[in-house]
């Protein structure tokens, strides 16, 4: 079996990951339109893509996965989800399989708008949301949230351009500086023809966790593995300790259930007074499932099982509490 993974960038710990579940039972292939990714290093085939956004992208990875008989297919990327599952289909034609979400669903989650509707919709707890800044700027002169505000890209992800507002000036100026970090950023191009480029939510005060809800390639909830964030850089979790909570578990249950994704959904959950509010969902590996999988939890090879309609034991995506996790000791990749 021959694995491509797609926008790798820097992720070589996804490629360990993919090495070790395959064994030596085929090669990890990895692409990115940046030669100098570091993650090059550690694959068995590697090449230079063309941008996601150009026409010829879509036909270079069939043309790739023909080429090299790839089997499965995945991306690190949001922006690279909803074109690789509009064209899902193509690359099952070849022989492919492509993981990833219907693409309606992934349009849901890369707008943090659908993302908040969609929420709300299914009875799930959210943060108050704005789209319009005038509706915000009523909304705070009418008491119904308060300072600070949480201004962030509607299209986005790393929590580029996100930034907090404690009063009516800096609220402001962030949202002409974040329209303005939106245009000149790739999120330009996940923002193309929309009005309302940044959103507004109330922040929330309580403890931070990241949820990854795994289902299996039918859509099925399997799991959710809940991490309890202990410390933040950059928008990356640098310190998390896995737990056990009830209600987080129930509501991310019901949650895999009602998207019916496809393998993981990266999920950063509040809990505020006992109950579980649920922020962002990226259909994708995200940047937290290293504390996953070093507590036990190995998704990338319940896949592999998955595409060969092999049977895959629970205790396989069962994650046990290994304390707290600093994430430089759980990142370093293989040696070649």
């Amino acid at each position: 079996m021959n694995v491509l993974i797609t926008s790798v960038g820097r992720r070589a710990y996804m490629v360990k990951y993919f090495r070790d579940a395959l064994g030596n039972n085929g090669l990890i292939h990895v692409c990115n339109s940046d030669e100098n990714t570091v993650s090059f290093c550690y694959a068995d085939r590697c090449v230079v893509s063309p941008l996601i956004y150009d026409d010829s992208y879509v036909p270079f990875l069939l043309r790739y996965c023909k080429d090299n008989d790839i089997d499965i297919l995945l991306s690190l990327f949001d922006i690279d989800l909803p074109i690789l599952s509009r064209h899902k289909d193509e690359f099952l034609r070849i022989g492919t399989n492509v993981i990833v979400s219907d693409e309606d669903f992934v349009s849901v989650c890369n707008d943090k708008w659908q993302t908040y509707t969609f929420l709300k919709d299914h009875g799930f707890n959210v943060p108050q949301t704005y789209k319009k800044l005038s509706d915000v700027l009523a909304a705070l002169e009418n008491d119904e949230i308060s300072y600070p505000i949480v201004v962030k890209p509607r299209f986005g992800c790393g929590s580029i351009g996100m930034a907090f507002a404690e009063d009516r000036e800096e609220l402001l100026y962030l949202n002409r500086r974040t329209i303005k970090q939106i245009k000149n950023s790739y999120l330009k191009f996940e923002s193309h023809g929309v009005s309302n480029l940044v959103i507004f939510q109330e922040k929330l005060r309580g403890q931070e966790y990241g949820v990854d809800i795994i289902n299996d390639l039918n859509g099925t909830f399997q799991n959710a593995v809940i991490k309890k964030k202990i410390a933040m850089r950059a928008g990356e979790t640098d310190i998390a300790e896995l737990v056990e909570n009830t209600t987080i578990f129930c509501e991310a249950e019901r949650l895999g259930r009602v998207t019916g994704h496809i393998a993981n959904l990266d999920c950063d959950v509040f809990l505020v007074n006992g109950k579980a509010y649920f922020l962002e969902m990226n259909a994708r590996f995200g940047g937290g499932y290293p504390f996953s999988h070093t507590c036990g939890c190995d998704l990338p090879k319940a896949i592999l099982l998955w595409a060969e309609q092999q049977h895959v034991d629970g205790k396989l995506l069962t994650a046990k509490s290994c304390g707290a996790i600093y994430k430089e000791l759980v990142l370093t990749p293989m040696k070649k």
